[in-house]
């Protein structure tokens, strides 16, 4: 019986991970493209409320720096593990909206804020009509919008927010 040198065994061995690596990043990019086939880009659409705090928003046609629309929901678990990340962010970018994508009453979003000790500025979608307008069917869903009024980044999961900061200085700098 001929032995395969060790070097031959370990390039194979070496292979086997990179094509691993390579499918897993495949399937990865396939879920989030699909993810974001119906997703908002170009021009932000309107995006008009009441919020949990009873005062009118509408998000500005040309905001002076970049803004963070992110879409939530109370029984999504990602959402709760990056709560703390977008009430972070909202401290330091007050033009920061949120949206409770189909979490039922204002008062029970409200009273869930309350519950989790989170405050950042909410506007409730009950029924899911502005979420459809931005064609967020899976949340946690993040919009940057530039002082241009654009899109300039969208992201779907969980997002670190030291990946938000980021893409907020990029869309200030585009």
């Amino acid at each position: 019986m001929s032995e395969q040198p060790i070097s031959k065994l370990s390039s194979n061995k070496w292979r086997g991970y990179v094509l691993n690596v390579l499918v897993i990043v495949v399937v990865v990019a396939g879920i989030r493209l699909w993810q974001q086939r119906d997703m908002a880009n170009g021009v932000a659409p309107e995006l008009k409320g009441v919020t949990l705090e009873q005062a009118i928003y509408s998000l500005p046609a040309h905001p002076t720096k970049p803004m963070l629309v992110h879409f939530w929901a109370t029984w999504c678990p990602i959402c709760r593990t990056e709560q703390g990340n977008i009430a972070a962010i909202a401290r330091d970018y007050p033009n920061t909206i949120t949206v409770a994508m189909n979490s039922g009453l204002s008062n029970e979003v409200k009273q869930y804020m309350k519950d989790q000790g989170i405050d950042f500025p909410t506007v409730n979608d009950p029924d899911g009509t502005l979420s459809a307008a931005w064609g967020v069917h899976a949340v946690p869903a993040s919009f940057i919008v530039a002082p241009n009024g654009k899109i300039e980044f969208v992201e779907v999961g969980y997002t670190t927010e030291l990946g938000l900061r980021f893409r907020l200085w990029w869309a200030q700098n585009i």
